[in-house]
This record gives structure tokens, sequence and C-alpha cells, in this order.
């Protein structure tokens, strides 16, 4: 399998806080369920329709749908995610992920880690908001980024956690899962990076740095 350098961008049935992105001729867009109607009012062509449909009351007419099973074990989000990697895309975008019920909300925070861990890296657009898990590695932000920025343990304990060019600094920490020590930490106006050695940390950051996911 070829890995793609493009973005895969899924579309689920949560709440709809705008889409801000044009896909380019080397990425993959998926509806998720009721997503498909997301990007069509917005003009976007959808390479993969997938879901059990439940939220969206009908079977697209798409030339690629993918209809599952109503009981199942992934969610239809998981199930678009698998597409991608299947696909070769290393990268994913996930909009219409957050918001309404919050179990699911609950479960794509999950499939970040699941990304991050098996060295993928996955970005979820909320409301004003994009969070990101990170593994074992480093996610630095540039000076111009304001507000607030939060840190969270996913895995049991993250080790080796530092916290550079913020507000509140942690040197060579050990975040664990029970405790939210790295809540609403602040950008100062200047480089910041956040790492982590051993584990898998949450990310939560304004959505006004969506320059930086964007990069390529």
């Amino acid at each position: 399998m070829n890995e793609k350098t493009g973005i895969c961008y899924i579309v689920g049935a949560g709440e709809n806080y705008g889409i801000h992105f044009s896909p380019r001729a080397d990425d993959l867009v998926i509806a998720a369920d009721a997503g498909f109607q997301v990007l069509e009012q917005n003009g976007i062509d959808m390479d993969l329709v997938i879901g059990d449909f439940d939220s969206l009351p009908y079977v697209p007419e798409h030339a690629k749908v993918r209809a599952l099973n109503r009981e199942k074990d992934d969610t239809d989000m998981r199930a678009a995610v698998l597409e991608g990697l299947k696909a070769g895309y290393e990268t994913f975008h996930i909009y219409g992920g957050t918001g309404g019920r919050i179990e699911h909300t609950i479960a794509n925070m999950q499939l970040l880690a699941e990304l991050s861990s098996g060295g993928k890296r996955g970005f979820l657009f909320g409301r004003d908001y994009i969070i990101t898990a990170l593994t074992n590695g480093t996610f630095i932000f540039p000076d111009h980024v304001s507000g607030y920025v939060s840190v969270f343990a996913h895995s049991d304990r993250a080790e080796g956690v530092w916290l550079k060019g913020l507000k509140y600094e942690l040197q060579d920490a050990v975040l664990s899962n029970s405790y939210p020590l790295g809540v609403s930490n602040e950008f100062i106006g200047k480089e910041s990076s956040i790492s982590v050695k051993a584990g898998t940390l949450l990310i939560v950051f304004p959505v006004e740095a969506k320059a930086l996911v964007d990069s390529r």
C-alpha cells in the first residue's frame, strides 16, 4: 500500500460548525452517514459515503456507497477512518464529530488516540477548538497562536511530559488519566511545544490555529 501525502477528510453526523476545507486532488473525502447532507449542501464532492444510515433516513444515491449493518462494533466514523487507512492516508481531519450525543464525541477522541498510537495523526474539529492526540512525540505551536491550550493524559500514564513556552510549564512530568493537571494552560506570544516521551496525550487548542494543521 502506498502512503498518501494528502488529507483524508471525514464529515460525520454530529453538530455542523462549518466546513472549512477545500479538498485537493490528492485528498480523500468521506461522508459518514448524515455527513452526506452536509457535504452535499456545501457542494463538496465525496469519494465515498459510508454508514448504517440511522441518522440519515435513506441510502444516498452516490457512485460509491457502503451501507453498514446497524448492529456492529465500529462506529460509522471509525469505519470511515478504516477506509482512509486502507487507502494509504496518514492524516485525518474529522468534522461533524463533536456535539450532539456525548458518547460519540468521546468515541471520536478515542479514535484520535488510536490513530496516534498507530503512527498516524487525526484532528477533530469542534465549534471553536481542535483536538488531536500525540504519542511519544512533540507538537509545536508558532508564536502567533493565542488563547487556551489543554493537555490530558489518554493513556493510564504519560511520562516525560514537557510543556515549553506556555504560561505554565512542565519539565519531565508524569500525567495520569485521572487528574486534569494540564487543563487551561495559555499561549503567551512565543513559540511553544508539547512533548511526551512515553504515552498518549490529548491536546485541545483554538480553532484559530487551523493553518497549523493544514500545512503539508
